[in-house]
């Protein structure tokens, strides 16, 4: 099949990554100097120890999604709309679009964009860009979609790949599982600079990521979101599962880059108020991010 990624980072690499080791055309669309380097070297995939050059092909150009069965939507939610408009003219008029974003909003938004329907996918990966055409896997690989043909034909695609996806009749839920353990740690690894693992042993971090959460359900409970699971385990259990890894918040702003805190963190605050719902821990760590962003904007301009 042939298959884009469009907003190539550390997540459209990894899978792009599988799929072409799996023998499907891929194409990834990302930065020009990301493109030039796997266009010269192929991509550097770096995983469980082994390190491969995986050839496909690369490109700037939001046009390449031409012809594509499947389209991984990977850019980060700020980039959603003008990301969305520049494939729009360009999709095939029966490609699977897959949002494979965080936050909870970004298949609705695109979908305005682009005037089909858009699949959500809930994304565990630990993966990280190690330079420019490098990609750093660092932990599991799952993925959680909604139920429907499309769904199946994408379960069929990946899983001999080896990405896993499940097909869930609470795929929404999911997706707020998700968003609720970037919430937890993607802030404070991010105002740290710590990984996972070292920043749960900070005094009064598991209090605050508590706090966190509670908020998170509140908010979840209250727009009739049912979340799945024990979601208090499986935050504690990425500190066992990617205790290396730094929050993509963190990648973030170490690179100088603005973040997508107004749709982790911020959302949840925008939300809570909506609905009357208390968020000061929620608050806090939005508004320190947006101070780090404020920074760095006002020391690349120094």
């Amino acid at each position: 099949m042939k298959i884009a990624v469009m907003g190539a980072g550390a997540v459209g690499c990894y899978y792009g990554a599988k799929l072409a080791q799996h023998g499907h055309d891929v194409v990834l669309i990302g930065r020009p100097n990301h493109v030039q380097a796997i266009n010269k070297n192929g991509l550097v995939f770096e995983s469980a120890g082994a390190v491969a050059k995986v050839p496909l092909a690369a490109s700037i150009d939001p046009a390449a999604v031409a012809g594509a069965d499947i389209v991984l939507f990977c850019v980060k939610s700020t980039d959603t709309e003008s990301a969305g408009a520049a494939i729009a003219p360009h999709l095939a008029s029966d490609a699977i679009v897959l949002s494979l974003q965080n936050g909870v909003d970004n298949a609705e938004r695109l979908s305005g964009v682009i005037g089909r329907g858009v699949l959500p996918a809930v994304v565990y990966v630990a993966v990280g860009m190690a330079g420019d055409g490098h990609v750093a896997h660092f932990g599991r690989g799952e993925l959680v979609i909604g139920p429907g043909a499309q769904s199946e034909r994408i379960a069929d695609t990946f899983g001999p790949a080896g990405i896993p996806v499940e097909i869930s009749e609470n795929a929404a839920g999911a997706l707020w599982a998700k968003m609720i353990l970037n919430c937890a740690y993607n802030a404070l690894s991010a105002i740290s600079r710590l990984p996972y693992g070292e920043l749960a042993k900070g005094e009064g971090v598991m209090t605050v990521i508590e706090n966190v959460v509670a908020e998170c359900l509140a908010v979840a409970g209250r727009i009739g979101v049912s979340v799945p699971g024990d979601i208090q385990a499986a935050v504690a259990g990425i500190i066992k599962t990617m205790p290396a890894q730094y929050s993509s918040t963190a990648q973030d702003l170490m690179r100088g880059k603005p973040s997508e805190i107004d749709y982790l963190n911020g959302y949840i605050v925008r939300k809570g108020g909506a609905f009357g719902v208390p968020t000061p821990a929620n608050q806090v760590l939005y508004t320190l991010v947006k101070l780090l962003e404020q920074r760095a904007q006002h020391e690349a301009r120094a």
